[in-house]
């Protein structure tokens, strides 16, 4: 089963965050990423952070804690809803596809969310996200990684649509769009499917 190859979003995987949203917040730790004060650390006190995918807003929260201004979004309803009603964030609805700011922003924070976009679509998102930044700025985004078991893009076990791209892949479609990489950290970890895999972290500035 596959994407839309035109498409810049998959809209079952979007329609599985509106059906499990309940789930997610539920089950979602209080707790921020742990590459998320890493990120942080790198803006001055006060910077202007846009998230993407933001969820329930656990992410969303501690980027608040710590006085960064935020403009948190997820591009479902559902997660708007709930990052509202369980952490008091005012999330707005956006897909990646239709950022469109300019030079607004000193970080983008993307946790376990642009994974989720067809592999087609990443070098506009990216292009996207480089020039809603200001120069200089930081973005940080994780992916899991394909593997001999899992080569291509696909869906997962729980409907998702999955980029699952290579290190090199994503490495030359940042540097395409812009950016500098300044960190690359390959770790395994599980997602909420259950499988096993390894990931890439990477922390990246506008050149």
């Amino acid at each position: 089963m596959s994407s839309d190859p035109n498409s810049k979003y998959d809209a079952a995987t979007i329609q599985y965050y509106e059906a499990a949203a309940p789930y997610y917040t539920e089950s979602t730790a209080d707790d921020r990423h742990q590459h998320l004060d890493p990120f942080l650390d790198r803006l001055t006190p006060g910077a202007r952070v846009l998230e993407l995918g933001c969820g329930c807003g656990a992410d969303a929260a501690h980027i608040v804690q710590r006085r960064f201004a935020l403009d948190a979004t997820d591009g479902t309803q559902a997660m708007v809803r709930k990052a509202k009603e369980r952490f008091g964030i005012k999330a707005r609805m956006m897909r990646f596809d239709q950022l469109d700011a300019v030079s607004q922003y000193d970080g983008v924070w993307a946790h376990a969310a642009l994974l989720h976009a067809p592999r087609n679509a990443l070098p506009d998102i990216l292009m996207r996200i480089h020039g809603a930044l200001k120069q200089g700025g930081w973005h940080f985004a994780n992916y899991k990684l394909g593997d001999a078991q899992h080569p291509d893009e696909g869906r997962d076990p729980l409907g998702r649509w999955t980029s699952l791209p290579s290190t090199d892949w994503l490495v030359k479609a940042y540097q395409n769009a812009g950016f500098a990489i300044d960190q690359a950290e390959q770790y395994t970890g599980n997602g909420s499917d259950g499988v096993g895999r390894e990931w890439l972290a990477l922390t990246v500035r506008k050149a």
